[in-house]
């Protein structure tokens, strides 16, 4: 009996998906919930599973197919086995050990053929072919043929400098054009689409962490015995982030054609880098989160977007976003707004600089921060308001804790 494998339904903000790898082939034997197909979307890349045991009866699609929701993918006789008397002809065949017994390696051991190899005149050819001692020593010293080699001297004549370029990266030029995955061009779609649609501004501060850092220092330990989890930054930024969009909701609205939506909860989406680019899972309700929640969340998404297993409804909503450059040590930026949010929240790296403090100067553990944000909707005051909110907070975390 052939068990039909199709693509599973796609949500309505997903039209179709390619198929992007295909792990089977005919007479490959499977196993339930074993993964066939990868699915890519605009998002992310799921995988399709085998529903019962059997054998590849018949792939109805092939590698860069675009496919639409409950579409037929492969055909898989259920309970069939595969073809066992090739591999066992293969366990069985007695090439493997007729080589071994071959007297063949012996004479290729005992055979003088590598020391003629070695002894080659080849190096001396080319140390010889017209270049001046020095340049053919160098040329011989870097295994440099100087016929791949462009010559600058009198009439066309290789010298050591250009030995020396051509060591250095001066001489091929290898390109390679591929396409872009899916996922890269809906992100490249997007980022064209903010910047086309949005009338985008972005506002600046910095933050002295030397409290946060103070309290992970003497918490941390504790905290990760009663949760399980370290406590990181991002649960801080979170947490201010989600406490500022309540005080400041038009932050965390959108526009809707000629309305403004506002949302009286914070989804905040968290960027996270992956091998094919930028996605941003969602934490739902982070007003309602603890720390133990957020970091717990935030651990969850990192270990699946890794490991590829990030799900549409991971990514679906939204409300404002958070993104850290600073992991990758970028000391500031102007993040781009995912339509069709209104703003988005741009970490960076945390530095030691010399601050003035009540009249002295000391060195602090500082961060640039940016909002980038929709002018049509939110007014410069709001912006840097909402920025100076977050600000206080992390530089006071207890009031953080105390609701303040």
């Amino acid at each position: 009996m052939a068990t039909e494998i199709k693509v599973p339904p796609l949500p309505e903000s997903v039209s179709d998906a390619t198929i992007a790898a295909l792990h089977k082939k005919v007479g490959d034997a499977v196993r339930r919930d074993e993964n066939l197909v990868d699915l890519e979307t605009d998002k992310v890349v799921l995988e399709v599973p085998s529903t019962v045991d059997g054998v590849i009866k018949e792939l109805k699609v092939k590698v860069g197919d675009t496919v639409n929701s409950d579409q037929l993918l492969i055909l898989v006789e259920e309970g069939a086995v595969a073809d066992a008397p090739k591999s066992a002809a293969k366990t069985d065949a007695p090439a493997p050990a007729a080589k071994a017994d071959a007297p063949k390696p012996a004479a290729k051991a005992d055979a003088p053929a590598p020391a003629a190899k070695t002894d080659a005149p080849a190096p001396a050819a080319k140390a010889d072919a017209g270049l001046p001692p020095g340049a053919a020593f160098y040329a011989a010293q870097n295994n440099i043929n100087p016929a791949e080699v462009a010559g600058t001297g009198r009439r066309g004549a290789v010298t050591k400098e250009d030995l020396v370029n051509f060591a250095k990266g001066g001489g091929a030029r290898p390109e390679e054009r591929v396409p872009m995955t899916r996922m890269r061009k809906r992100i490249a779609e997007r980022m064209m689409e903010s910047k086309n649609s949005i009338a985008m501004l972005t506002s600046f501060n910095e933050v002295n962490l030397r409290e946060v850092m103070a309290m992970r220092k003497a918490q941390g330990e504790a905290f990760e015995k009663a949760h399980g989890i370290k406590l990181g930054f991002m649960s801080f930024f979170a947490k201010a982030a989600a406490n500022a969009l309540q005080r400041f909701p038009i932050v965390n609205a959108s526009v809707d054609g000629d309305d403004v939506i506002y949302h009286g909860y914070a989804d905040i989406s968290i960027a996270v880098a992956t091998d094919k680019g930028l996605v941003t899972p969602v934490l739902r309700n982070v007003e309602r989160m603890g720390f133990a929640d957020v970091e717990s969340a935030i651990a969850t998404y990192a270990k699946k977007a890794r490991d590829g297993k990030l799900g549409l409804e991971d990514l679906q909503g939204g409300t404002f976003t958070i993104t850290n450059g600073g992991t990758f040590g970028s000391l500031m930026s102007t993040p781009i707004v995912n339509p069709p949010q209104s703003a988005i929240l741009g970490m960076h790296a945390i530095k030691e600089r010399p601050i003035a403090e009540n009249g002295q100067v000391v060195i602090a553990p500082m961060m640039y921060i940016a909002l980038s944000y929709d002018h049509r909707i939110i007014d410069g005051k709001d912006a840097v308001q909402f920025l100076v909110d977050i600000k206080n907070q992390l530089e006071n975390p207890h009031r953080m804790l105390l609701g303040l």
